[in-house]
């Protein structure tokens, strides 16, 4: 299989909660603090599991720490792309919206110290 992804994911494990998504045009989605367990992370986006239906193309805003960092990464994620796992899982790949490219420091940092096997 050839990997079409544009950077390498790196495996995370955190617990978020979404209490609202949104579109470009003003649309609105409130929900009952979805959560989300992220799974994998990389310079460009976040692949997540939920048990919540989420609409593709919408964003949401979060705060991410990775690893025993004090700092966190703010930023907005847009859903793109979804798959049923089965017993009501869902898997959702989503891209950094806006992200500057200054804080890819923190994923590299994170990648060195808590994933130094993975193939570069």
């Amino acid at each position: 299989m050839i990997e079409k992804r544009r950077a390498r994911r790196l495996p995370v494990r955190m617990e978020l909660n979404i209490s609202s998504l949104f579109k470009q045009d003003n649309v609105k989605v409130e929900l009952d603090n979805a959560s989300i367990e992220v799974v994998d992370i990389s310079k460009l986006g976040i692949g997540f599991v939920s048990k919540s239906v989420l609409p593709l193309d919408y964003y949401f805003n979060t705060k991410i720490y990775l690893g025993d960092a004090d700092a966190a990464l703010y930023c907005v994620v847009k859903i793109l792309r979804k798959v049923e796992l089965g017993d009501g899982f869902t898997r959702y790949g989503c891209e950094f919206v806006g992200f500057p490219s200054v804080l890819n420091y923190i994923i590299e940092e994170y990648e060195e110290k808590y994933c130094p096997n993975i193939e570069k």
